[in-house]
């Protein structure tokens, strides 16, 4: 989960030697929890977003690599040039070579990638009448436990795809790390896996609807009151461009939205209908990201992306937070926070 750190883990690797490493920091009885003890909460009691077919597929988006030009009408003189960046567009109809990507904007087909396909990846709905028995958290790699805290992953545990769901039953300090248990003889290294960490409601948060924004986890957190009822993954800004820690509160929001910025810059980005956007503090926001599937990692220009499943479930719900009666468009509060050190 912190890619630095990984490193610095690989090289402190290859400087001691496995041994060293696997070395066992635990009692001669073993560490963590039986096999047994396991088995009674093998995964975890919470349930995943369905995803809408329709919702997903309802826009065909495409990539465009390098400088570009934008034109009234096919084969007219252009109206608009753009330098290379960071573009996506959506393509409304195509016809002899030309692609329509908005009102009166026609770009060549050629420039275009293939049609891009948003991340399937879901965010889960809480349970509301128990409470979860271990710490939830998401694996960030395919991976394989290691037998032993701070051992190599053994060919023999079961493979785990990225995104899995799965409990933490114990953790163990190893040259400064943690290693979690998340099965029988299944230990990882920290940086793999995002937690979901529930806080309690700070000052500053009026709204009974409210967000937390874990950036160390990388995790948000939907809560009603004091109740955390939905938890997902996110990318939020990159160190370059960091996403503001503080209480802040939605005060716009658009079902598609173009973001652009940087123009004339190396970090130039231009992307159309960016879908369910939540503005909460100046340009940054919450909205779904149709153009990666690395969500559990830092990777924005400042805002907290989500999936477009999960965007869509936010914006809806928070929708009773808005007094529309009283011109009140004042939205849920935002706590964005780090419960680390992202190294």
């Amino acid at each position: 989960m912190r890619p630095f750190s990984l490193l610095l883990l690989a090289a402190l690797f290859a400087f001691v030697g496995p041994v060293a490493l696997a070395q066992s920091v635990c009692a001669p009885d073993g560490c963590g929890l039986s096999a047994s003890a396991i088995e009674a909460n093998r995964w975890p009691n919470v349930r995943p977003l369905q995803i809408d077919e329709e919702l997903l597929y309802d826009r065909d988006y495409r990539q465009i690599e390098g400088a570009f030009s934008v034109y009234p009408a096919p084969n007219s003189l252009e109206s608009e040039t753009f330098g290379s960046g960071y573009t996506f567009v959506t393509v409304f109809e195509e016809s002899g070579g030309w692609a329509r990507v908005g009102e009166n904007q026609w770009v060549q087909s050629e420039i275009l990638s293939e049609s891009v396909g948003p991340s399937r990846f879901t965010g889960v709905m809480l349970p509301l009448e128990q409470e979860l028995p271990y710490t939830v958290a998401w694996t960030l790699r395919h991976l394989r436990g290691s037998k032993t805290p701070g051992g190599p992953e053994a060919a023999d545990n079961p493979f785990l795809y990225r995104y899995t769901r799965v409990y933490i039953y114990a953790s163990v300090a190893v040259n400064g790390y943690y290693w979690y248990q998340i099965g029988p003889s299944q230990w990882v290294h920290q940086f793999k896996v995002a937690k979901l960490q529930p806080v309690q409601k700070p000052v500053g948060v009026d709204t009974e609807k409210w967000v937390s924004v874990d950036l160390y986890e990388q995790v948000a957190i939907a809560y009603e009151g004091d109740r955390p009822v939905f938890a997902t993954l996110v990318s939020s800004g990159l160190e370059e461009w960091p996403t503001n820690e503080g209480v802040f509160h939605v005060y716009v929001r658009f079902t598609r939205t173009l973001m652009s910025g940087a123009y004339a810059q190396p970090d130039f980005y231009y992307i159309q209908e960016v879908p369910w956007t939540m503005y909460f503090d100046d340009q940054i926001a919450l909205h779904g990201a149709y153009w990666h599937d690395g969500f559990g990692f830092r990777r924005s220009h400042g805002c907290v992306n989500l999936t477009v499943t999960d965007a869509h479930w936010l914006f809806y719900w928070a929708e009773s937070e808005y007094d529309y009666r009283n011109g009140d468009l004042v939205g849920p509060a935002v706590y964005v926070y780090s419960s680390g050190e992202y190294n």
